[in-house]
């Protein structure tokens, strides 16, 4: 059907203002499907239903029975607008930045007694920030190597004795003695110096060091001491500068191919190269509204540097203008070569994204197939997933994850401490954590998701309807139904009772595990920071044959007693003796055997 045969549309493009502004594209339902920003709502708008279209806005022109628009001043008020519409309604045909990637900084604490410290932003008081660094790794490694240099506090909790670091000569042992605040002071100022690159004066007192040990036929010290010094040679030459003015800058640029864009961004702080984000996405009409919402959208979550570069001189006004920071499109010099080396990177990872990916199963016809399924009334672009995780009931946490258009949404994720007492019991847990999720919802008088995934078969079917009857909401919930051999092989629509086969091949079924294996790793990875938080009881306690360094390897590989369901003894094998790995599940099927019959009683 051609939009344009519906009056309504007819009447309002021709009442459409030359001005900027923001417009909102609707489907039959009066779903907000699209939000897109313009100089003049009167060409763009018009342009929609007037040209030969394709690919993704093809397929939303023909949806489009409606819209409305909302006119601003300025073309920078219409691209924040734009903004805050799509972040309020997740418009299916919009383009979201949702990975949430936050780079990590390296926090020193100034008072008291100085300690270093991992930190994703440089907000808490009290500590000095440096960074950020392109993973967690390497800042890992840059507080080893300061450890190593300078005796500072390592223990968080100070304890009632000096430790291992005391004796090794790597900590003053602030936990028995009062340390002089000159000798903090003067290291505090030694590890700045180091961090901002300044490490000439500490390498040669390491090597006056070294050769001392040595002439002292104190060979083991002095070839610690060597490492160190190759440690530290390793971490400088990685960190090559590029601008001498030390300025923070990020660079943009993009490659088209077969009807898909890649845009690539370089992150360079105090002129180093910091890492690159890469974006592959399905192109849009209008290039420059594309990177400009992009580009907005990717500062929301990123530190913002002093200057970006960007490839068009028509985005630097605007954007210098929404960001707050200067945005310019050089002509010549090193930033030029900086801009081509972006755009390098952008084709080179978008012929990647083709030799492995090919192009992306297409999410949006898979929520499609997902509702017919399903019978639903409306397609699920909004779909949370609940999980539990806990180890024989202790550290028992509830964890919810959502996908917004097929696509994980982190900042929207939830996760819940279990309150009820008996803690082992699957089935009450995921009461709790759905009541409070709907007693949310209803009291923000919030979007309610338009489909609810439980890990389970009937009885989680059945505690989550009897949740929904109780709040008045009004979501269908569907459960993940596994086999005697705990794989997922169907669907089980809550309301009907209909058990739906899944094709094992197909790309919806590989959709639902890549949305359920998050779920799986957000409830785990919540339930392990707070195990290791406290000390109590696991499975494997009491199990001869398992040391701690073998009980540390287990907990990674199969942190929670439910983690465990579904493991073989052949795979358990790989990681533990047979005598050991039959004890392992011995024990396991004892306990669920006896959590089976807490259920039935």
């Amino acid at each position: 059907m051609n939009p344009l045969d519906i009056p309504l549309l007819r009447e309002k493009i021709n009442l459409l203002p030359d001005r900027p502004g923001s417009y909102q594209m609707k489907d039959k339902d009066g779903t907000i499907i699209y939000v897109g920003k313009a100089k003049s709502l009167l060409k763009r708008v018009k342009q929609y239903f007037t040209r030969t279209q394709s690919g993704k806005v093809f397929r939303m022109v023909q949806e489009i029975r409606d819209f409305d628009i909302i006119e601003t001043q300025t073309e920078k008020e219409a691209l924040l607008l734009e903004i805050s519409l799509i972040h309020k309604y997740y418009p299916k045909y919009n383009i979201m930045l949702m990975d949430d990637k936050m780079y990590p900084y390296i926090a020193l604490r100034k008072g008291g007694d100085p300690y270093l410290k991992i930190s994703r932003n440089d907000k808490e008081k009290g500590y000095l920030y440096f960074g950020p660094y392109p993973n967690s790794s390497m800042a890992y490694k840059m507080i080893d190597l300061l450890n190593k240099i300078y005796p500072m506090r390592k223990c968080r909790n100070l304890p009632k004795k000096p430790c291992l670091y005391y004796h090794m000569g790597q900590c003053l042992a602030p936990c028995i003695r009062t340390i002089p605040k000159e000798d903090y002071e003067k290291m505090v100022k030694d590890v700045t110096l180091f961090l901002k690159g300044e490490t000439n004066d500490v390498v040669r007192m390491l090597e006056t060091e070294m050769k001392e040990k040595a002439k002292n036929l104190e060979f083991e010290r002095a070839k610690e001491i060597k490492d160190v010094l190759l440690a530290i040679e390793n971490v400088t030459t990685r960190q090559k500068v590029m601008f001498e003015d030390h300025v923070d800058r990020d660079v943009v640029s993009y490659s088209i191919r077969e009807g898909y864009i890649c845009v690539v961004f370089l992150l360079y702080r105090k002129g180093v190269l910091l890492g690159k984000n890469v974006y592959v996405e399905e192109l849009e009409d209008d290039i420059d509204d594309f990177l400009e919402n992009m580009i907005v959208q990717f500062y929301q979550n990123h530190p913002h540097p002093k200057e970006l570069i960007v490839p068009h001189s028509s985005l630097s006004s605007v954007l210098t203008e929404a960001l707050g920071f200067d945005a310019v499109s050089p002509t010549r010099g090193k930033r030029k070569d900086l801009l081509a080396m972006a755009l390098e990177n952008s084709r080179q990872m978008l012929d990647e994204h083709f030799q492995t990916a090919r192009l992306k199963d297409d999410v949006l016809a898979l929520l499609v197939e997902l509702q017919n399924k399903l019978g639903l009334k409306k397609t699920p672009l909004d779909i949370e997933l609940y999980d539990n995780s806990h180890t024989q009931g202790a550290e028992c946490v509830g964890a919810m994850v959502k996908f917004i258009n097929g696509e994980k949404a982190p900042s929207l994720y939830r996760k819940y401490k279990i309150r009820q007492e008996n803690s082992q019991d699957d089935l009450a847990s995921m009461r709790e954590v759905l009541s409070r999720r709907f007693a949310r919802l209803v009291e923000e008088k919030a979007k309610l998701p338009d489909l609810i995934l439980v890990d389970g078969g009937e009885n989680q079917c059945q505690v989550a309807l009897e949740c929904k009857e109780e709040y008045h909401v009004d979501i269908a919930i569907c459960g993940l139904k596994k086999n005697e051999k705990h794989e997922t092989d169907s669907l089980l629509n809550a309301d009907t009772g209909e058990v739906i086969p899944l094709d094992r091949k197909s790309p919806l079924f590989f959709l639902l595990m890549r949305m359920q294996d998050e779920v799986h790793r957000y409830a785990i990875s919540y339930h392990r920071s707070l195990r290791e938080k406290s000390a109590f009881k696991t499975i494997y306690d009491d199990i001869e044959g398992i040391g701690p360094k073998r009980k540390r390897t287990l907990l990674e590989l199969y942190p929670t007693i439910d983690s465990l369901k579904g493991i073989t003894k052949d795979e358990l094998e790989q990681v533990v003796p047979a005598e050991v790995a039959k004890k392992i599940l011995d024990k396991r099927n004892l306990f669920f055997q006896a959590r089976k019959g807490e259920k039935q009683g």
